[in-house]
C-alpha cells in the first residue's frame, strides 16, 4: 500500500513540475476574468463529472472568497441546477445542457470557462462555441493535448498529461491560481 501511495504522489509531482510552462496562458486567463469582473460581467463555468465538481468549487471561491476578504464576485457553475440540467437533457439532449444555459444567461462582457480533461466533451464544446458566437471570452481547462478546445477557446490551458486524475488535480491548482490573482486585484481595489 505504501508503494501505491508513493507512486500517486510521484506522478502528481511529475506533472506539477511541468506546470511552469503554463504561466503565460494562466496569466492571460486571469486577466480576462479580472477585466470581465471589473466591467460587471460574470464568469460561467461548466464541465462533466469531476469537472462539474471543479466548476462548482471555483465558482464558490469567487462568490465567497478564496483567501482574502473582498466583495463577492459574480460566478455561476452551470452544473448545479438539476432541474435545468434534466429538463434540457430530456427535451434537447445531453449535448445541449450547457449551450442552452449559456444562451439564457451569458452576455457579451462575460467569461465562459469549459472544463474537460479530454478537450472533446461535446456538451462543453457546444457551450463554448455558443459563448464565442455571443461575443463572450472563452477559456478551456483541458489535458490530453487540448482536443477540440484548441480551436474553439480564446485561451486553452492544456495540462501536460494524458492521465485524467493528474489533469483534474492540476485543474484545481490552475483554478486556485486564477482565484488568487483575482483576489489580489480586488483586494487592491477595496483598499
Amino acid at each position: 500500500m505504501k508503494q501505491a501511495i508513493e507512486f500517486e504522489f510521484s506522478e502528481h509531482i511529475k506533472v506539477a513540475k511541468l506546470m511552469n510552462g503554463l504561466t503565460e496562458v494562466i496569466s492571460l486567463s486571469a486577466n480576462l476574468c479580472i477585466k470581465c469582473l471589473k466591467n460587471d460581467g460574470k464568469i460561467l463555468i461548466f464541465g462533466n463529472g469531476g469537472s462539474a465538481a471543479d466548476a462548482q468549487h471555483l465558482a464558490a471561491e469567487l462568490t465567497g472568497r478564496y483567501k482574502t476578504h473582498r466583495k463577492g464576485l459574480a460566478a455561476v457553475a452551470l452544473t448545479t441546477d438539476t432541474s435545468a440540467i434534466t429538463a434540457i437533457g430530456n427535451d434537447f439532449g445531453f449535448n445541449s445542457i450547457f449551450d442552452r444555459q449559456v444562451s439564457a444567461l451569458a452576455q457579451k462582457e462575460d467569461v465562459i470557462i469549459g472544463i474537460t480533461t479530454s478537450g472533446n466533451s461535446k456538451n462543453v464544446i457546444n457551450g463554448l462555441k455558443l459563448a464565442s458566437e455571443l461575443g463572450c471570452k472563452t477559456i478551456g481547462l483541458t489535458g490530453n493535448g487540448g482536443g477540440a478546445l484548441n480551436h474553439i477557446c480564446d485561451v486553452n490551458i492544456v495540462i501536460p498529461s494524458i492521465d485524467t486524475p493528474r489533469i483534474q488535480e492540476m485543474h484545481i491548482v490552475v483554478g486556485h491560481t486564477i482565484c488568487h490573482l483575482i483576489d489580489q486585484e480586488f483586494l487592491i481595489l477595496n483598499n
